[in-house]
């Protein structure tokens, strides 16, 4: 009979349900926390530790110092590297910046009141005229902070942070004051919000508009919102109301293609006569300013291409100059690279929206 008892309380005590078998618990004063065992430790701050696995360390007014360290990258140094006469032509758009940016951060005293400059300026066109260089220009020739923004600066994996990162540009902007947050191609950012709109993207788009009217309402801030696109149809109504000055930068005339002709074809081996330099830019018209880049490169090489397999033993000063012939051959291999209704409808959204 023991051996039938024993064999039944065997098999309870393997058969039991794990809810039912007790578990030796330990308890801990408040004293003796310090004293938990390290393998208790780690599964009661198990929560804690995934919470904690991007660290953030806070300013005392709330922006975290890792999203401040990430928009001060974005700042660029104010080298000399593009000056106002590298740009040619685009003679409004100078004159506009100047008074918005250039003229301001050196005489706050005179823009004042009515003279306050407008905080918003868009610079629309065709792709390759020099938008982004006379913003270059702004950021060598002026005194003031310029951030160049994109959107792989302002966007995060992490929920909230693209917003939080908008918010800390604009105060770290405000702090650097006078400043210019430039934005390129600011369609990709700005576009018009649509009822199935990703989720993330709009509250970026409706976090900017917040701080850019934050900006708007302290007429002591000096921090001006430069946008660059060619396609300035895509931008929320929202964003153009913000952006009060949109500035059109067109495809060179014949003048400003002679004038970056020249400017491009320095030196002996490269510089042309003045009768064949207005050839030139007669016949190169819908070209726009990286298209002439791109066609003096290739002309340049026509010459090297002639040496065949003396190229290695020629000297560099027995290779013949550039000819108008060899900009004619060029012509026949770069084309121009903007369509002519793209172009037909950048020109009639200037006149219904441009400040003309």
């Amino acid at each position: 009979m023991d051996k039938v008892f024993s064999s039944l309380a065997e098999n309870t005590l393997t058969h039991a349900p794990t809810a039912a078998v007790s578990r030796p618990t330990t308890s801990y004063s408040r004293s003796d926390v310090s004293q938990e065992p390290a393998h208790v430790a780690v599964t009661k701050n198990q929560t804690d530790k995934v919470l904690s696995s991007k660290p953030r360390q806070e300013y005392a007014d709330g922006y975290e110092s890792k999203l401040v360290e990430m928009i001060n990258t974005a700042i660029v140094d104010r080298s000399p590297s593009v000056k106002w006469d590298d740009v040619a032509g685009l003679e409004k758009a100078k004159q506009t910046l100047m008074e918005m940016v250039i003229l301001p951060t050196k005489r706050r005293d005179l823009f004042t009141g009515l003279r306050r400059p407008p905080r918003g300026l868009l610079l629309f066109g065709p792709p390759g005229n020099g938008k982004t260089m006379l913003a270059k220009a702004v950021a060598s020739e002026s005194e003031a902070t310029f951030f160049n923004v994109s959107a792989s600066s302002l966007t995060s994996k992490w929920v909230g942070e693209g917003e939080k990162l908008v918010r800390t540009l604009f105060m770290v902007a405000i702090s650097r004051q006078p400043s210019v947050i430039f934005m390129d191609e600011i369609d990709s950012i700005m576009s018009t919000r649509l009822a199935n709109e990703n989720d993330a993207s709009r509250r970026l788009k409706s976090e900017f508009l917040i701080q850019f009217d934050g900006v708007t309402s302290n007429p002591d801030d000096l921090v001006i919102v430069i946008g660059a696109t060619n396609k300035p149809q895509e931008l929320d109504d929202a964003v153009l109301r913000r952006l009060v000055k949109r500035i059109y930068v067109p495809l060179p005339d014949e003048n400003v293609r002679r004038l970056l002709l020249k400017h491009k074809l320095k030196g002996p081996a490269f510089s042309l006569p003045s009768r064949d330099l207005d050839k030139l830019a007669k016949e190169t018209e819908g070209y726009s300013g990286s298209d002439l880049q791109a066609l003096c490169e290739e002309a340049a090489m026509m010459p090297i291409r002639e040496l065949g397999d003396g190229i290695l033993n020629v000297k560099a000063n027995q290779v013949r100059p550039v000819r108008f012939e060899d900009f004619q051959t060029a012509m026949t291999i770069i084309r121009p690279s903007l369509n002519k209704s793209k172009y037909e409808e950048l020109e009639q959204w200037n006149q219904e929206f441009g400040s003309s």
